[in-house]
């Protein structure tokens, strides 16, 4: 008997399409849904919803409810999960490359057709079901129920939960790619410039005016070395430069706005506590990391070269009509990237400027390198050198 007019099939949409308007986690609602489903009848001991959210780092993750269970357990899926005997052998690949509706009494005496349903029987479940959650551009995705009770789901569970299912795949496909599109900009922007795009800052010029420490680092001779190397090794060298500049300043609330080929930009807003030290200790971790990858197999004839400086920037979107870049620009980048390029004259691979230097009172940590004449710029700029432990200093 279809249960399309039944009053708990309704209360059920009613609150997909109208009491999840303010929930934006995928994991909340589906916890939410599971428990609505128990109060409905239907005797759910166990749910799961995979999804594929294609991070840099991993595939997607996968959403466990329980009965009983005060918070869901979100776990991390990785690229290299569908490669495993685990997936290959499980009823989630089936489910996925077919598209089709699975369904297992799991009581049975035998072998069963996955190691899944054996674990979920000593588990104590007697039924389980999985769905394909289909959705636009090809996307696919999985949901599965089980239930401990004595002879499995009822059929008109089945048919309930089959009926519930199309608007639950409305309501999560929301959130889902909301958080790609979240995802994707944290990506490519980073985090603050994200929150700032979806807060609508999409308007070529728009921008504001900002305090910040500025570092730009910048390799050197990496022309030759693509030239001598492998592509694929001329990748993976600059993917574990870029490794060892960049999570330092993650680690330390430094913003990288981009990757210049083979060069990097980031900013500490000053408006953070302690911006500039933030600066100097991500440098300090950058220049460990880059000396320990060179002893271990990074290309030891790669040299780098980091400027910084503190200014004013103007913070937002520069670019053409159809297509804007969310940086910063300003007389004080100019200058870092100045700097940047005289570590290649002074052989140093940090150069600072003086007004960092008092900013941060950190004198005693550098050299004075005096007066130089930067291109651009018409008063001579006093330059100071940051100090660093002998075993990460390259070789100039």
């Amino acid at each position: 008997m279809s249960l399309l007019n039944s009053p708990r099939r309704d209360s059920l949409v009613q609150w997909l399409l109208a009491g999840v308007r303010e929930e934006r986690d995928i994991a909340q609602i589906f916890m939410q849904l599971c428990t609505r489903l128990v109060d409905c009848g239907v005797e759910l001991s166990r749910a799961s919803l995979h999804i594929r959210v294609y991070h840099p780092q991993w595939l997607g993750t996968r959403i466990i409810w329980a009965r009983g269970q005060s918070k869901p357990d979100v776990q991390i899926v990785g690229y290299e999960v569908e490669a495993t005997a685990t997936f290959l052998q499980s009823p989630y690949r089936v489910v996925l490359s077919t598209g089709s509706e699975i369904r297992q009494k799991l009581q049975i005496h035998g072998p069963h057709a996955f190691p899944l349903y054996e674990e979920l029987r000593q588990e104590g479940h007697s039924e389980y079901t999985g769905w394909p959650i289909d959705r636009t551009q090809g996307k696919r995705h999985l949901i599965t129920f089980s239930t401990d009770r004595p002879n499995g789901f009822d059929d008109s569970d089945i048919i309930f939960l089959r009926e519930i299912l199309p608007v639950f795949s409305l309501v999560s496909e929301i959130r889902v790619k909301n958080q790609l599109a979240r995802t994707l900009l944290e990506t490519y922007v980073g985090p603050h410039a994200s929150e700032q795009i979806l807060d609508g800052a999409t308007t070529r010029g728009s921008g504001v005016s900002i305090n910040a420490a500025i570092m730009i680092c910048d390799l050197r001779g990496f022309t030759k070395l693509s030239d001598r190397r492998p592509r694929d090794e001329v990748i993976s060298i600059l993917n574990q430069y870029f490794d060892a500049v960049a999570g330092p300043v993650d680690r330390h609330g430094g913003e990288i706005l981009k990757f210049i080929g083979d060069g990097l930009l980031a900013i500490f807003p000053l408006e953070q506590p302690r911006a500039c030290e933030n600066l100097l200790q991500a440098v300090y971790y950058a220049q460990e990391a880059i000396a320990m990858a060179q002893r271990t197999g990074l290309a030891d004839e790669l040299l780098y070269g980091t400027g910084v400086h503190v200014g004013e920037v103007m913070y937002g979107n520069i670019g053409s009509q159809k297509r804007l870049d969310f940086t910063v620009i300003g007389p004080a980048v100019n200058l870092a990237s100045r700097l940047e390029n005289l570590t290649k004259e002074l052989q140093r691979p940090v150069l600072i400027s003086s007004e960092f230097v008092k900013l941060a009172n950190c004198s005693e940590r550098t050299e004075r390198m005096g007066l130089h004449n930067l291109r651009g710029f018409e008063e001579p700029v006093e330059v100071h050198a940051l100090r660093l432990p002998a075993h990460t200093l390259p070789d100039f």
